[in-house]
């Protein structure tokens, strides 16, 4: 009884300690947007003397932040939509219906997740300026579909499989169609494995600074990560604007995760039981 309380014991300050260890840079991070610039350089980790929000007012006032925020919201939302779409009628058809091709199939699908799309960062971008999409939103969308839909069809057609086939059977019996039984059956029963697919792709599009830098060089079609850019100057950086930026770009992630981590924890672990 002893030894069990123990090692729950220890289990729990690990815990705690993996707990302050991934929460200290975000606290760190709102501690810092509300101090001057001086007070950071000379006490980078010290609670802030006299808390202000300067460095919010100034930051909304120097840069079109909210441009850059509505272009970053854009880009994510519509790429992640779409590749829950299209991942989701991918895995159906794979995890769904026999035919000779679904291996091919669904290995070509898993060579996205091994060939890095970057090696072909030239030929993308010849690709996009021939389709008049350089320093468009479409252009990023585009890209991030074609990076997110590999690992999806990989969770999502494995998540399909575990579920009962006598449930669709049913619904054919009583007359429903094929999108039918997809769209009202299958869907919600797959909410914990599209709520991973959709954070994790969310995240991986809202932090992309790569192919931005690209393919976007008009002012307004930045996103947040590129636009952050112009607080780096030459000689000096203003951090307590930088600061400020990274905090308030953090807090539509924050908001997904608390909304959907319930459905991200049972995808996770559904998929790890099954």
């Amino acid at each position: 009884m002893k030894t069990s309380v123990t090692m729950r014991t220890i289990q729990y300050l690990i815990a705690i300690l993996f707990t302050i260890l991934s929460l200290f840079p975000i606290l760190l991070m709102l501690m810092s947007s509300l101090k001057s610039n001086i007070d950071i350089l000379k006490n980078p980790f010290s609670l802030p003397t006299s808390p202000n929000f300067k460095a919010y007012v100034k930051l909304l006032d120097q840069l079109p932040y909210f441009t850059f925020l509505t272009n970053s919201i854009i880009v994510s939302v519509t790429s992640v939509l779409l590749i829950l779409m299209f991942g989701s009628l991918a895995s159906f058809y794979l995890a769904r219906y026999s035919y000779r091709w679904n291996g091919a199939l669904f290995f070509y699908f898993l060579l996205g997740m091994m060939i890095p799309i970057k090696l072909g960062i030239i030929p993308l971008f010849m690709l996009m300026k021939s389709l008049s999409l350089f320093n468009s939103l479409w252009s990023l969308i585009l890209v991030y579909i074609a990076i997110g839909i590999p690992m999806s069809v990989l969770i999502l057609t494995g998540f399909f499989r575990t579920l009962p086939k006598e449930l669709e059977e049913s619904a054919r019996i009583d007359g429903s169609s094929e999108l039918g039984i997809f769209v009202k059956i299958l869907i919600p029963l797959m909410r914990p494995a599209l709520g991973t697919v959709m954070i994790m792709n969310f995240i991986t599009v809202w932090n992309d600074f790569f192919f931005p830098l690209i393919f976007i060089q008009e002012e307004a079609q930045k996103t947040i990560p590129i636009g952050m850019m112009a607080l780096f100057g030459e000689y000096s950086t203003d951090w307590s604007m930088l600061f400020a930026g990274l905090t308030l770009s953090s807090l539509p992630m924050i908001m997904l995760f608390l909304l959907s981590s319930k459905q991200f924890m049972e995808g996770m672990t559904a998929g790890a039981v099954k």
